[in-house]
């Protein structure tokens, strides 16, 4: 049996990717996603820049209270300054303080870099990378070189480039990173230096990609193929200007595709779970298109994708999504085919209850729909509604008579606030009516309907929204544009999405709510609770008729 190659994974989000200028993380967020990246299997964690600022401080002192299992944490600096030796240098000082088993440490392999920034003998930027590798030797269990520019170097001046890394092989280093550091060489250019470098050097050599050409993963893997043993790299790509090398992809790629070793094959299934919680940290909108992890990686739109995967998942599927914890997904719009149809209907547990006289309806209203400016892609929970009410297995919780929003700003200093009242006949056939406040007329108007409905249906008290997006679709038509909503909601065990359309992103918005509602409702399968009506001889029944709830209703919170 074969022999599966180790690939060492080293994870510079909590360094390089903050680097990205959206991202600033906490010290708790950064500890947060070091445990989780822990969880997953990366061989190294590096936790920043020791002495930079505050929050790198702190995470060095609270992650050695934290109970890792197998990562590593390295310590982030650059090699000494000119004349002075490593032992006075301040930053190599730091760099001891933070009291990490690895150091990795950066310095100069590019002539242009040696002349042009540090203004020194390219004979003095050897002595300097010797001396600090040298140095940290005595005092890290590992030390890790990172050759930034080596590909831009050995481009100009192969000799010195080969040169640089041959002089911290010489003092000892334990791997020779080598840098894409502007992010600008091709796959070929990668493999030809890497194997330059790989057989010069006693130490085994790794790889550390940047993005801006955007073949960074691609650039990566052919330094695998050239001998490299070790990927630098971010969850999501994070980094300076265009990111990083994308940690996500290449370990599904090595893992998946080329059969090497990166994590734990049971953990792999947790690469979205990780991917997700490194976006929310960093309050970045997950990127769906992303490989492997993304919510459209494996959305099937086109009929023939669809009528594809149905008879065999690998007609348009590279992978299983579920290796990597995705889902798989149709989705439904005016590309959609019977198919599409059909796999919903087997995803809702319906399928043996449509006609094919109501599937040919059921597509022909989801054009029609689409047609107008709705889209279900982001809205299953609509389409199942549309779905279960063409076969009339879906009831109203309730009906809507009418509703009013206000807007008020008293002054200029106050933040604006909403009010929205609502009327609605509940399922005992009452009218009731509820006001509620709100940061905005959506927030109000949500508010105000569970107010109304949450005494007949108590679950509804755990919903809420989870996002809201609004989308222009006639672009020339200034304020009279007709709008589309999309809501996403939580009951905290599962989300589902909904939709709405007017001209009136109010009456838009309330749509979307509505349908999100009456998703849960359906769900759960509650019967709603049904409160004793007063006759005028004080004696209580039920309500039954919607013409008795009329004639009794009154009060102040009834019409």
């Amino acid at each position: 049996m074969a022999v599966v190659k180790k690939i060492q994974i080293y994870d510079t989000t909590l360094r390089d990717g903050c680097q990205s200028e959206d991202v600033s993380l906490t010290t708790e967020d950064k500890l947060q996603i070091a445990e989780r990246l822990d969880d997953l299997g990366i061989d190294y964690i590096e936790g920043g820049w020791p002495g930079s600022n505050l929050r790198d401080a702190a995470f060095f002192k609270e992650i050695k209270r934290l109970k890792l299992h197998h990562a590593k944490i390295a310590a982030f600096g650059a090699t000494r300054r000119a004349n002075i030796r490593a032992a006075a240098d301040r930053n190599l000082q730091l760099m001891l303080q933070a009291d990490t088993p690895v150091a990795t440490v950066v310095g100069k392999t590019w002539d242009l870099h040696v002349r042009e920034a540090l203004r020194i003998s390219l004979a003095s930027n050897l002595e300097i990378l010797n001396d600090t590798i040298a140095y940290l030797k005595k005092h890290f269990d590992e030390v890790i070189f990172d050759a930034e520019h080596f590909f831009d170097g050995y481009a100009n001046n192969p000799e010195y480039a080969i040169a640089c890394i041959k002089a911290v092989d010489d003092a000892g280093v334990d791997l020779v990173c080598l840098c894409d550091t502007n992010g600008g060489r091709m796959p070929w250019e990668i493999e030809d230096a890497t194997r330059a470098a790989a057989a010069a050097l006693r130490a085994p050599v790794g790889i550390h990609c940047h993005n801006d050409s955007e073949v960074a993963v691609a650039n990566t893997l052919a330094a695998i193929r050239s001998g490299a043993i070790q990927v630098q790299g971010t969850i999501n790509g994070l980094g300076e200007r265009c990111g990083n090398a994308n940690l996500v992809s290449i370990i599904g790629n090595l893992q998946i595709k080329l059969g090497y070793n990166c994590v734990p094959q049971a953990k792999l299934k947790t690469l979205q779970e990780t991917s997700m919680l490194v976006y929310e940290l960093a309050n970045i909108t997950p990127n769906r298109r992303q490989a492997y992890v993304g919510r459209s990686a494996f959305a099937h739109k086109a009929g023939l994708h669809v009528s594809g995967i149905q008879r065999n998942v690998h007609t348009y599927e590279h992978v299983d999504p579920a290796l990597v914890g995705n889902d798989r997904r149709v989705l439904l719009s005016e590309l959609s085919g019977r198919a599409n149809i059909l796999y919903k209907t087997r995803e809702f547990g319906i399928e043996s209850d449509l006609t094919p006289e109501q599937i040919e309806a059921l597509l022909d209203e989801l054009k029609r729909l689409e047609a107008l400016g709705y889209t279900f892609d982001g809205a299953d929970a609509s389409f199942e509604l549309l779905m279960l009410r063409t076969l009339g297995r879906v009831k109203d919780h309730f009906n809507f008579v009418s509703f009013r929003v206000f807007d008020d700003k008293w002054h200029e200093e106050q933040a604006p606030f909403s009010e929205a009242v609502i009327v609605i006949e509940g399922p005992d056939g009452r009218r009731t009516r509820n006001s509620a406040i709100g940061n905005g007329p959506v927030n109000a108007l949500d508010s105000a309907l569970r107010q109304a409905l949450v005494p007949y249906y108590p679950g509804l008290a755990s919903m809420q929204l989870a996002d809201y997006k609004v989308r222009v679709l006639d672009n020339g038509a200034g304020t009279g544009a007709r709008v589309r909503v999309l809501i996403e909601s939580t009951d905290g065990r599962r989300r589902w999405g909904t939709v709405g359309l007017s001209s009136n992103v109010v009456e838009a918005s309330w749509q979307a709510l509505v349908d999100s509602v009456e998703y849960k409702l359906h769900k759960d399968n509650v019967k709603p609770r049904i409160r004793p009506q007063v006759e005028s001889n004080g004696k209580r029944r039920a309500g039954k008729s919607r013409g008795a709830a009329e004639s009794a209703a009154n009060g102040a919170a009834k019409i």
